[in-house]
């Protein structure tokens, strides 16, 4: 069977889809008296990756000018993605989650843990962990959670056999990945819950600062099949000054997630994010009055056989006011240019073929970004042949390889 389901990035939903991932051993671990009894459970993947650029851009990079890609950032080589080994230990009142990944897509998506207590210039193996925490569930509608956790904004997450789409949104980019911190959730119904909590910063195992974020998710279910995620993040990220204080700055986002199961095989989705920030963003600086930036993705899958589905999604991300990552740079990098805002059309098509009970995912995918010809000049956002950016758009064929367990 393959996974032609869709997920949100949701620390409510998280359980659910850990529930869906074949693990290769489960114990029962005998302690003291019947409540104690748990069971211990092991899972992981590994990933691997070819993907061809028709522009063939001469440092193989599907990067563009900044930013334009995540994980599946070289073109034209096989490349490694992420290997994970994952280890989950339950019992009736608590649940103990040791998540560690390695490889490039590894180092990308846990960069904020890039510090170790031995030596500044040394990373240690902070690197390694993509979530490590523990629940304790006080009853049956009560818990909290301490520890490093992926985030709950978003509809994607860092796994790839999760995902029906194998690159990932750049909604996903230039969203949070994980925090340090603790939450609570108490589920008023099975179709109503809420979650809140306090954590250190975005995508950081330390803080940069003394102030705290202030992270939320209302979960509601009106029907069955039909999800629905509203959350929010608000941060202060400004690095202190000299005098120890933070200035005054914001970082923030709500975001949208909702998946509705129309049929056992066709499955729609949608993510809808609008953030703003004002001032510094851990010392790379910021604009001084609040600016927003945001967009939207639909997602359509559905299953042809047990062992073949397709799916696309549509894309808009705007981030014209320049306060995320994506950027253009029409007077060329190599002159010293500031990237200035720019927005982004992307379409992709995916195929999930399921091989040896599910275990194997071969996943073809064609995607195109399209981007805004930048008048007056020739530097666009993407390189050709000659190493020249010259092309305002991107096109991509590829197909990647999993492995989960």
């Amino acid at each position: 069977m393959i996974p032609f389901l869709g997920f949100s990035k949701s620390g409510l939903d998280e359980e659910k889809k850990a529930k869906t991932t074949e693990t290769s051993k489960i114990e029962e671990v005998k302690e003291e008296g019947e409540e104690g009894k748990g069971s211990f459970a092991f899972s992981g993947y590994l990933d691997s990756y070819y993907m061809a650029n028709f522009n063939k851009p001469a440092s193989r990079s599907n990067l563009g000018q900044a930013n334009a890609r995540v994980f599946d950032i070289k073109s034209g080589q096989f490349s490694l993605g992420l290997v994970q080994a994952k280890a989950v230990y339950t019992n009736s009142k608590s649940e103990a989650v040791v998540d560690l990944t390695f490889g490039p897509n590894a180092d990308l998506g846990n960069y904020g843990n890039l510090l170790s207590p031995l030596n500044s210039s040394k990373t240690g193996t902070a690197l390694a962990i993509k979530q490590a925490y523990f629940t304790y569930k006080f009853t049956d509608k009560f818990s909290m959670t301490a520890g490093q956790f992926g985030t709950h904004i978003g509809y994607e997450v860092i796994d790839a056999p999760a995902n029906f789409n194998y690159s990932l949104s750049n909604l996903f980019n230039n969203g949070p990945f994980y925090h340090m911190g603790v939450k609570a959730t108490y589920a008023f119904t099975d179709k109503v819950s809420l979650m809140a909590g306090v954590v250190n910063n975005v995508d950081g195992l330390g803080d940069n600062n003394r102030k705290k974020g202030i992270i939320s998710q209302l979960f509601i279910s009106p029907v069955t099949g039909w999800n629905v995620y509203l959350n929010f993040i608000n941060s202060n990220e400004a690095n202190p000054g000299s005098d120890g204080d933070s200035p005054k700055a914001h970082y923030r986002v709500f975001d949208v997630t909702s998946s509705y199961q129309v049929t056992p095989k066709f499955l729609v989705g949608v993510n809808a994010a609008l953030g703003s920030q004002k001032g510094d963003y851990q010392g790379a600086g910021g604009p001084d009055n609040s600016k927003s930036w945001g967009g939207a993705a639909i997602y359509s899958n559905v299953a042809i056989t047990d062992n073949f589905a397709i799916g696309a999604r549509y894309e808009y991300f705007d981030n014209d006011n320049g306060v995320r990552a994506l950027l253009a740079y029409p007077n060329g990098k190599l002159d010293g240019a500031t990237g200035i805002g720019t927005h982004v059309n992307s379409v992709t098509l995916t195929g999930n073929i399921g091989l040896a009970d599910g275990h194997i995912l071969i996943k073809p995918e064609f995607r195109l970004d399209a981007y805004p010809k930048a008048s007056g000049t020739k530097e666009q956002q993407f390189e050709d042949s000659d190493g020249n950016f010259t092309k305002s758009s991107q096109t991509t064929f590829g197909i990647a390889f999993i492995y989960k367990f």
